[in-house]
């Protein structure tokens, strides 16, 4: 029996990765984030305010290998 292992072509990037924001001429972005509906209730928007602040829940892009080439590649 044989088997065939593959490599992932997917990369995780984090906040803290240099990765993680996009530039071109005039803006200047993260990869991910977060969006919080206007009708989320003032208590927990608080609260994940809170937790964005103290790091415990983190933005994190899961993108293709190639994406990130290509960007090097660019630059």
């Amino acid at each position: 029996m044989t088997f065939k292992q593959q490599q992932s072509r997917l990369r995780t990037i984090r906040h803290n990765d240099p990765d993680f924001m996009l530039y071109d001429d005039i803006v200047v972005s993260h990869r991910a984030g977060f969006e919080i509906s206007q009708r989320c209730p003032e208590n927990y928007r608080s609260l994940i305010q809170e937790c964005i602040d103290h790091g415990w829940l983190r933005p994190v892009a899961t993108v293709y290998d190639y994406e990130l080439t290509f960007d090097k590649l660019a630059n």
